[in-house]
């Protein structure tokens, strides 16, 4: 008798996790849920190449200013040179400003008359 209940039993308990088990799987088939899971697929993928993508940039980025520091120091450009100092022209002439020097008026081609044909 406990043999046949053994077995009875045994085989309520398979025939249950077998119904569960392909329950479970029906639900993983069904068209929305396996559009919910490659839609997630598809963002993980997207994520991992975005992150790898910027990571790419990163390096290029990095060995572009390296290269550019080594070209730099190769042909001595990375040294400060003296630069000449900026041209200044006066914008308009103050002749009541002792202190105006017509020399940079003088180099200017631009005329202030708004009344000359142009």
């Amino acid at each position: 008798m406990f043999r046949r209940t053994f077995w009875f039993t045994s085989g309520v308990a398979a025939g249950v996790w077998a119904t569960t088990k392909v329950n479970r799987k029906l639900r993983q088939l069904t068209p929305e849920n396996l559009a919910v899971t490659a839609a997630n697929k598809a963002l993980e993928a997207g994520h991992r190449i975005k992150d790898r993508a910027v990571g790419f940039a990163l390096d290029v980025r990095d060995n572009m200013a390296q290269r550019e520091a080594e070209l730099g120091d190769a042909l001595g450009i990375n040294e400060n040179p003296e630069l000449p100092s900026p041209r200044r022209y006066a914008a308009i002439e103050n002749r009541n400003n002792p202190k105006t020097n017509s020399k940079y008026i003088d180099r200017t081609t631009y005329s202030y008359n708004r009344n000359e044909d142009h």
